[in-house]
């Protein structure tokens, strides 16, 4: 499939920043039906990349001028989009009457993906005709900044439609991965609540605090997970061993299908985490700075690695 126009629906912060991400190889058009200027929008959020020498200012002029922004649903560079994404926000009846009008626009062989995080994909498509070349794109937050982006297949979405997902997002410089069936949190975040569950319930059974659960990703494991994945660590030890301790240790992790107590806990006082100051610790307005600043660099100072 020759790929030219690429359409995206929502200029929130995601909306602009895929689009941001797109236009390093193709025309954009962002639609949102309230008026703003996206372009400006989009500029200041890649400052740092200018900056830190991820990219030149004319690199950053040349890609912002293949972005447009228009509030007509029917605008010409909508109805010959050859792939549309959609960024608005969590509503299962918006986005599905969202697709259903631009259905009647697009073009049949137009591509439609939902950036949804945790929606079904194949209930989004539900009501569409051409369900086949529906998908769900799942960037994750900050688009520019994070490689990863997860491709999910509906209970209709073609083979040929997926494949050309993970081609075109490798193109502009993702790292693109399949998920083959429509499940709840699809694959990253999947493993990541896996993981969210056991920590939890380690505090909750007083098998560690917190800040020591944080410790040992940090300091541990989580310093070799973006060389080593966990099916090649598990080939780098053997898969003998991989029997042995999963048939020792398995039969004493959580495996809870209910949300701890401790969190209903926490949400009944209030404690909603950095929105509130109070969450598994005590936050600061300047320890919340100081993390997010912290986080925001380590992307910045990896997206320039990969440039390097």
């Amino acid at each position: 499939m020759d790929i030219r126009n690429i359409a995206i629906i929502g200029a929130g912060m995601m909306g602009k920043m895929v689009a941001f991400v797109f236009a390093s190889k193709y025309r954009v058009v962002v639609y949102d039906i309230v008026a703003q200027d996206v372009v400006g929008g989009i500029r200041d959020s890649a400052k740092e990349l200018v900056d830190r020498g991820v990219l030149t200012a004319v690199e950053l002029d040349e890609r912002l001028s293949r972005i447009s922004f228009t509030e007509k649903m029917d605008d010409p560079l909508i109805k010959d989009a050859d792939i549309l994404i959609e960024a608005v926000f969590e509503d299962m009846a918006l986005k599905q009457k969202i697709f259903k009008q631009l259905e009647g626009i697009c073009r049949a062989d137009c591509i439609f993906c939902t950036n949804t995080s945790v929606m079904s994909p194949s209930e989004i498509s539900r009501d569409l005709k051409h369900r086949e070349r529906f998908a769900a794109t799942h960037f994750w937050n900050p688009a520019h900044l994070i490689p990863l982006v997860e491709v999910v297949m509906s209970d209709a979405t073609s083979p040929e439609v997926a494949q050309v997902l993970m081609d075109i997002l490798a193109e502009v410089g993702k790292k693109p991965v399949l998920c083959k069936k429509d499940v709840p949190g699809f694959v990253a975040n999947r493993l990541q609540h896996a993981l969210w569950r056991e920590a939890i319930y380690m505090v909750e059974n007083g098998i560690a605090d917190p800040k020591t659960i944080d410790d040992s990703c940090k300091y541990g494991p989580g310093l070799r997970w973006p060389v080593l994945g966990p099916m090649e660590n598990s080939d780098l030890v053997g898969i003998e061993l991989t029997y042995n301790i999963h048939d020792y240790v398995l039969k004493s992790l959580a495996d809870n299908h209910e949300p701890s107590y401790l969190l209903k806990e926490m949400l009944n006082r209030g404690d909603q985490g950095m929105k509130s100051g109070k969450g598994w610790q005590e936050w600061t307005p300047e320890q919340i700075t100081a993390l997010t600043t912290r986080l925001r660099e380590y992307l910045v100072e990896n997206a320039a690695n990969d440039r390097g």
